[in-house]
């Protein structure tokens, strides 16, 4: 089928995307619309924790669409009270609330902390965040976030998120007043450029804001469900949340996302917060079958090193799910690394050392584009054009798309050949010491998958 067949001209633009469709996807692995394969570093922004269709999620949708897909949030349902009580007893917090998306998991928890603050604080109603954080494209969640840019954009801003510096708790106590009711936080700020928050620094605010009590909300939608080698990142900290947010990973692909509360702070009255879709049977079903899968003994770190078929064909959706807290940033920096030895001994030029040093060698980012519900997973944004490219990479060299380059080895699989061009995307790979030739029109990495038993 030619793209031009497709009606892409009926669809709003919000973002550039490349000149391909993607049609299919499994484990690892893409195919577009003229049967190219991908190897996806991508996984929908750090959603398919599982991979491209996985079976387990196959069988939850077919198996619940034959029962019931939606009863109205107005009545109980079974597959939402069974993933609730999966995620009470896993995060120690009581109380959850079914969401369609990160974005409106975290307006909930505003939502939340405002009506505490209002009933426990004398009508405390401001929340601390921080700089560089990305909490969603709502319109209270942007004003919570931190982004560059941002505070120009859709005035005026709802009011009441001051904006203290990560790892520094003392911004954060020159800002806390009578009328403050929260503290919201990231575990890991991702859209930021993958910037952690110090152990030692969410022990010292959860400190903070018993001492002066008050809340504090983690932002778990980038790092829950298993993404950090932990099912939820504070349990890095051993820290303990007041209120919790969960999305992306959750569904493993379908929009699901959770606000997630201790029952003292669970204090909404009837009609303060709802949705159409909110909890329906359909995808809390998938997210049974998600969380089942990541509460099992090894995940994801025993994955990660199953060195069977699947497991291999399975390794770039780990790698895009993180096999552990360090994997975000170690494997976009071990690909630099790689990337500028090669420079090296290419080119015989000097070692590259700034951003735009690094983006003119055509040095390969592993995660790449903007989040259209929360921001993407990139190492770096200086180098990814700033979120305007969509779900592809881009890099500056143009000389990469036509000549043997190089990127992380583990893209490929051993001694197999790759072809094709590459004008938009990450650079053509050459896996320690093999070469590769050709293009790839549309940015991700085209690759002959390993073949079975191999």
């Amino acid at each position: 089928m030619k793209i031009e067949e497709f009606p892409l001209q009926a669809l709003m633009e919000i973002t550039a995307r490349p000149p391909l469709v993607f049609v299919a996807g499994e484990g690892s692995w893409l195919e577009d619309h003229a049967g190219r394969r991908y190897l996806d570093f991508v996984q929908g922004w750090a959603v398919n924790c599982l991979g491209h269709s996985p079976r387990v999620i196959r069988e939850a949708l077919a198996a619940q669409a034959a029962r019931l897909v939606n009863c109205s949030p107005a009545f109980y349902n079974a597959p939402s009270a069974r993933l609730a009580a999966l995620i009470a007893r896993a995060s120690g917090l009581e109380r959850v609330f079914f969401a369609n998306s990160g974005a409106e998991a975290n307006e909930g928890a505003i939502k939340l902390a405002r009506k505490w603050g209002a009933l426990h604080r004398g009508g405390a109603y401001e929340i601390v965040t921080f700089e560089g954080a990305f909490h969603g494209r709502t319109l209270a969640t942007m004003s919570a976030s931190g982004k560059a840019g941002w505070d120009r954009l859709f005035e005026p801003k709802v009011p009441g998120f001051p904006k203290a510096r990560l790892n520094d708790v003392g911004t954060v106590e020159r800002l806390l007043s009578e009328r403050t009711a929260a503290v919201m936080i990231e575990p890991i700020q991702g859209e930021a450029g993958v910037l952690p928050a110090d152990p030692q620094f969410l022990r010292a605010l959860r400190a903070l804001t018993r001492e002066r009590g008050i809340l504090l909300i983690l932002d778990e939608i980038q790092t829950g469900v298993g993404r950090t080698g932990t099912l939820f990142g504070f349990e890095q900290a051993g820290v303990a949340p007041d209120i919790m947010t969960l999305g992306k990973g959750l569904g493993g692909g379908v929009p699901l996302a959770a606000l997630v509360a201790a029952e003292a702070v669970s204090c909404f009255a009837h009609g303060d917060q709802g949705g159409t879709f909110n909890g329906n049977p359909l995808m809390t079903a998938v997210g049974c079958a998600v969380m089942g899968n990541a509460r099992r003994a090894g995940f994801p770190r025993t994955r990660a090193r199953d060195r069977s078929p699947s497991a291999r064909a399975a390794r770039g959706a780990l790698y895009a799910a993180g096999a552990g807290r360090s994997a975000w940033r170690g494997a976009a920096a071990r690909a630099r690394a790689r990337a500028r030895r090669g420079c090296r001994r290419r080119r015989g030029g000097a070692r590259p050392r700034t951003a735009d040093q690094l983006a003119a060698a055509g040095v390969p980012a592993l995660h790449a584009g903007a989040d259209g519900d929360r921001g993407g997973d990139r190492p770096d944004d200086r180098h990814s054009g700033g979120g305007d490219r969509g779900g592809v990479e881009t890099t500056s060299s143009g000389a990469y798309g036509r000549e043997p380059g190089w990127v992380s080895s583990c893209s490929f699989p051993r001694g197999r050949r790759v072809t094709g061009g590459n004008p938009g995307g990450f650079p053509p790979v050459r896996p320690r010491g093999r070469r590769v030739t050709g293009g790839n029109p549309g940015g991700f990495l085209p690759v002959r998958p390993p073949a079975e038993g191999g």
